[in-house]
């Protein structure tokens, strides 16, 4: 039988420049294809004197992969933008097009969003650091208004067992290291939920994936210069410090001076839960064992294979085994403090 055909792959140039005529906007024919492995996103470039060019030179188009996100929670993301753009938090939210922002065309859903770019924040900078605490500070002010009521949580579940669970059954892996990971994995994930337990999470509406790649800055003298965010596209519930951790970086006592920048530019615009701080390590454990599913489950969206060639063999899983089985030390070790 042939192989089945990704529907990513129908994404040609032409259908890209349909779908913004079909939104009524009219692109000069100029498409670049922007990084992103989850969605497909475009950068499209407007004709002159046509609706929205005299506003935005160029816009950013996402087709969202097919199966992940059902209509109302990205919808729910949208609705959040929002409310962080009307708090004046540094987010670019979707645009509203016939007083929508999400639509759909040849199957897709699709969304519009303004272009505006920025390079990578130097973490190593602990005044770059503490106003990344004070932004995601004000972000969590309005994410903890009110709860998701259709997305889900970074939690032990949906983030540890769901995933451990799926490759188990469905990525069948290597025979030489399966019960090996099998045994390291739930070892792990005790460990997480114990301490998960202990604690008492409160949860609010987060970014839920905050790492250096995701947040853009510009310098701080060009008009709303600093942090932001171009994409919501993972937010979830969960406890303030998933926003926090994977900043971190280096030795531990380097990621304990980093944590403390975070949370002195945090606390000038909310209060922080030293408890939290606990979670930092089984939060780490759970994306391992979520990124892992993750890449099995896109395996034939063709972008995956090319990305992440040494995925699935002996030596990925032996090297996961030796990451968890490390992740459990640090899981037992007294949490950073700030």
């Amino acid at each position: 039988m042939p192989e089945e055909i990704h529907p990513f792959a129908t994404l040609t140039p032409d259908f890209v420049l349909d779908a913004l005529d079909h939104l009524g906007l009219t692109g000069d024919g100029r498409l670049m294809a922007l990084n992103s492995y989850e969605n497909r996103v475009y950068l499209a470039h407007l004709e002159p004197g046509t609706p929205l060019a005299d506003e935005h030179r160029a816009v950013v188009l996402k087709f969202y992969r097919p199966g992940r996100w059902g209509a109302e929670q990205i919808e729910e993301e949208h609705a959040f933008a929002a409310e962080l753009m009307e708090a004046e938090v540094p987010v670019v939210g979707p645009i509203s097009i016939s007083g929508r922002t999400l639509h759909a065309h040849g199957g897709f859903l699709l969304s519009v969003s303004p272009r505006r770019g920025g390079r990578s924040p130097e973490l190593g900078d602990g005044e770059t650091l503490e106003w990344i605490g004070r932004f995601l500070a004000r972000l969590h002010q309005v994410g903890a208004r009110a709860p998701f009521k259709s997305r889900p949580a970074v939690d032990v579940a949906s983030y540890g067992v769901q995933p451990r669970e799926w490759l188990l059954a469905e990525q069948q892996l290597p025979l030489e290291v399966e019960r090996a990971w099998a045994d390291v994995s739930q070892q792990a994930l005790d460990v997480a939920s114990g301490v998960f337990a202990q604690e008492q999470v409160k949860a609010l509406r987060l970014h839920a994936d905050c790492h250096v790649g995701n947040i853009l800055w510009t310098p701080a003298e060009e008009p709303g210069g600093g942090p932001h965010f171009v994409d919501l596209d993972d937010c979830r519930s969960g406890p303030a410090i998933q926003d926090l951790w994977m900043l971190l970086s280096g030795e531990r006592a380097e990621r304990q001076q980093q944590l403390g920048a975070l949370i002195d530019g945090y606390e000038q615009m909310r209060e922080f839960d030293r408890r939290e701080l606990a979670l930092i390590e089984p939060l780490r454990t759970l994306r391992l064992i979520h990124y892992s599913a993750w890449i099995a489950r896109r395996w034939q969206d063709p972008a995956f294979p090319a990305a992440f060639s040494g995925f699935g063999t002996p030596d990925y899983w032996r090297g996961q085994i030796h990451t968890l089985t490390e992740q459990i030390e640090a899981m037992e070790m007294p949490p950073l403090v700030a």
